[in-house]
């Protein structure tokens, strides 16, 4: 008998995404461009890839 595809475990059900929080963005220049927010304004903040590592082929 298969399982059905609602009664996924919490393993599968993570999936990569493209679009990042407006929270995620900011940790994310933190970390790569030294974002500073009394330097800059938060609104107009520059663009973040949020690419998913792929596997060599």
């Amino acid at each position: 008998m298969s399982l059905d595809s609602s009664l996924k475990t919490a393993g599968n059900l993570v999936q990569h995404r493209n679009v990042l929080t407006r929270a995620e963005r900011l940790e994310k220049l933190k970390e790569t461009k030294g974002y500073d927010p009394k330097k800059q304004p938060v609104i107009g903040l520059p663009k973040t890839a949020n690419r998913k590592a792929g596997v060599g082929r």
